[in-house]
């Protein structure tokens, strides 16, 4: 069921929270037997069978009273489990960001976005896989092995959050939390067919989210459904205390009160005015019937009335360089701490520090965690920084302006998500330069701190398993536009039904 639909039914005394609490358990429990499994979830929380049986005694007792509706008004999403990526901190559970560094590891206190969310009555099911420390487009560079694709096991599921895409896409999870720092909710979502929404930069507090690149990183939100994502975004967004770059969302009401009547599909089409930049189509890595599945929904569009242009955006050949240099440059700077003094495994110290700090972070980081380190520290270095870092920056600065002008005559960017659909395990494993290229279309977001959606927007031919591998297509808007894309997302898919994964048919 989706969020909606499960929440319905706990009003309504269908089902109670322990049933739909229990049915992940259960499907965790079954996946890790199976001859290839998905390994979404790295493990269940220890505290949701107690969570769910006090959410299931707050709803019999308000019931008693005659007052659940009541109660759901003030807790809307009661007794509603969700899954977490690993790198965001749930009080009293483990917290390993998919790394040895971090192995048995627990988090002292609660996420600010978990805590908003247990406010609201929802259960925090259990931990997801990701790359190691965010750092990834397919989760194979995971200390804990790869999350396969629920559509076909020998696919990736994307990264660097295939652990929550895959979870939602397989029906262990009605929603699922990921992060964001050039892609990794959008590329995932797309990978495995589910709606996965990048938030505009402050809107979701980073408290308790292990950084990755501070400037960039954002909490994003998987699900079946655009309501699936509406709803526990209207409860977790707004300025928090503990998050200086935390921001109000001003359709944070407007949003949850349409949510729980039912997301509204948009409707004027007319008035809308939409910009696909030429950059984007030139690509030669492109797949073709990727460009068909886009091309379908860019008619899909100019049939509902709505005007396309082509526009030009130079600046978006080198968002890819200038995304490198900014997020290895804070990478670099941000795991500094994890030294085996202050967090997580520590080595025989030897010598000294040093040899601590050295046998530690050898041991305890993966390959591609230390490529991003070495490459970040050498951006950083004295000798580099004003012609790498600074430029980077200006380029950044530059992207903002550009973008946030080009927003003032359009509503919208639409665009595929990922050149191709989900590669083969494996495949791209060993070969950096084409994992980092798979964010090609996602990675202007993030500099210029918009928001975006990724849309299961059909599928690929069968291949020679028959495997039809699902294809997202990527709307973008300007900062604080969520609801008009979800809005723009639900008219889509009332017109195109059981595009999500597990809903076909």
């Amino acid at each position: 069921m989706t969020v909606l639909e499960s929440r319905k039914a706990l009003i309504e005394g269908k089902i109670t929270a322990l049933e739909l609490v229990n049915k992940t358990i259960s499907e965790f429990e079954k996946d890790k037997e199976s001859a290839l499994p998905l390994n979404a979830f790295l493990e269940i929380y220890k505290n949701v069978v107690k969570m769910a049986e006090s959410a299931d005694a707050e709803i019999a007792a308000a019931r008693e009273k005659g007052e659940v509706e009541k109660l759901f008004e003030e807790k809307p999403l009661l007794g509603i489990p969700f899954a977490v990526k690993d790198n965001i901190s749930v009080k009293g559970e483990h917290l390993t960001c998919a790394s040895k560094i971090l192995a048995g590891y627990t988090a002292p206190y609660n996420a600010t976005v978990i805590s908003r969310l247990e406010a609201a009555g929802a259960i925090p099911v259990g931990r997801c896989n990701q790359d190691e420390f965010a750092m990834g487009s397919s989760t194979e560079y995971s200390a804990y092995g790869a999350t396969r694709n629920p559509v076909n096991r020998e696919y990736v599921s994307g990264g660097s959050s295939g652990g929550s895409a895959a979870a939602v896409a397989s029906g262990q999870a009605m929603f699922a939390l990921g992060t964001e720092t050039g892609g990794s909710v959008r590329l995932p979502a797309s990978y495995c067919g589910v709606y996965g929404l990048k938030t505009t930069y402050g809107v979701l507090s980073r408290w308790g989210v292990v950084a990755f690149g501070s400037s960039l990183d954002q909490v994003g939100l998987f699900g079946k459904t655009p309501s699936d994502i509406a709803l526990p975004l209207s409860v977790m967004s707004g300025v928090d205390f503990y998050d200086d770059t935390s921001v109000d969302f001003p359709a944070k009401e407007e949003l949850k009160a349409e949510t729980l009547s039912g997301l509204k599909p948009y409707t004027d089409f007319d008035k809308l005015k939409i910009a696909i930049p030429k950059q984007f189509m030139q690509n030669e890595g492109m797949d073709s019937e990727v460009l068909k599945v886009f091309e379908d929904t860019k008619n899909w569009f100019i049939s509902k009335g709505a005007k396309v242009d082509i526009v030009d955006l130079p600046i978006l050949d080198i968002s890819i360089a200038a995304y490198y240099v900014i997020a290895l440059s804070e990478a670099a700077s941000n795991l500094s701490r994890f030294d085996g003094i202050r967090y997580g495994s520590r080595q025989d110290p030897g010598e000294g520090y040093d040899e601590l700090y050295i046998k530690t972070r050898s041991e305890g980081f993966g390959p591609e965690v230390k490529r991003r380190i070495v490459i970040g520290n050498y951006v950083l270095s004295e000798q580099f920084s004003g012609d790498c870092y600074k430029k980077a920056m200006s380029v950044r600065a530059r992207m903002q302006s550009e973008i946030s002008k080009l927003y003032e005559t359009y509503d919208l960017i639409i665009s595929p998500v990922c050149p191709t659909a989900a590669f083969k395990l494996g495949q791209k494993v060993d070969d950096p330069m084409a994992m980092y290229l798979s964010d090609m279309f996602t990675i202007f977001v993030n500099l210029s701190r918009t928001c975006a959606i990724s849309v299961p927007a059909g599928f690929k031919s069968p291949d020679a398993e028959g495997t039809k591998l699902p294809v997202g297509v990527q709307f973008a808007g300007p900062m604080f536009s969520e609801k008009k894309l979800l809005n723009i997302a639900e008219a889509f898919e009332k017109d195109h039904p059981n595009q999500a994964t597990g809903m076909e048919g």
